[in-house]
């Protein structure tokens, strides 16, 4: 085969891959520049992508436009001062760099019976009640150690932030725990209806942690479902 052919050669398989790549585009795309986000899931890779039938509709329970309040009451925009609330295209940024990166959890806050029934790609389960417990209590040492907060030794009591603390400085909460590697935590439960993630969050700014490194997603699986988006039920 001679210079040109090969040449020629390689142009046509060029084009044919980007003919190819056009073809397979998706038509309800997450944004205008965004086809999908792709998540580990229990080592597994999941895809994130919209329901592809225009026609769809949403069924069951997240199809309902009405529940008794209270309890399940309409949730202000922010859920405390110094922490975030976040869209979909936002948490589709998160799940791009601070969970490929591992600086960031995508939390989700429900109890495990609603984990079961489905959840969003990339998420670990820490149920909300977990974190209003005693500083004494394993689990909430566990859920603390998977977002990368430790308890201080008996020898670090006196860290910066404790002498701040005493001076009325600092940003008080409990002094049991050390923050300093403290992740990027984004919570999430069933909606603007639902209280679990609130509860998590607060819970946590209670316990002594950083406000801006919280995320609320206020849109919640009700939200999300409504998108079309992806969701997974764990095994």
């Amino acid at each position: 085969m001679n210079i040109r052919t090969h040449t020629f050669t390689f142009i046509t398989a060029s084009l044919a891959l980007l003919f190819a790549g056009a073809a397979a585009a998706l038509d309800v795309k997450l944004t205008e520049t965004r086809d999908f986000v792709t998540v580990n899931h229990d080592g597994r890779s999941v895809r994130i992508e919209r329901i592809q039938d225009e026609n769809n509709v949403l069924t069951g329970g997240f199809a309902k436009t009405s529940r008794k309040c209270p309890p399940f009451c309409i949730h202000a925009m922010h859920v405390a001062p110094g922490v975030t609330t976040v869209g979909e295209v936002e948490i589709f940024d998160f799940m791009e760099r601070q969970l490929r990166n591992g600086s960031g959890v995508l939390i989700d806050a429900r109890t495990p019976a609603w984990n079961k029934r489905g959840t969003i790609p990339g998420s670990i389960n820490l149920p909300f009640t977990v974190f209003s417990r005693d500083t004494s209590d394993p689990e909430l040492a566990s859920a603390m150690a998977q977002l990368g907060v430790t308890r201080k030794g008996p020898d670090s009591g006196l860290s910066m932030n404790s002498l701040l603390d005493m001076i009325g400085l600092g940003s008080g909460g409990n002094s049991v725990w050390d923050f300093t590697n403290a992740k990027e935590a984004l919570f999430w439960c069933n909606g603007p209806w639902c209280d679990q993630s609130p509860r998590a969050i607060n819970a946590l700014l209670k316990q002594g942690y950083p406000a801006e490194k919280l995320f609320y997603y206020r849109g919640g699986m009700q939200l999300w479902q409504i998108l079309g988006l992806t969701t997974i039920v764990p095994e």
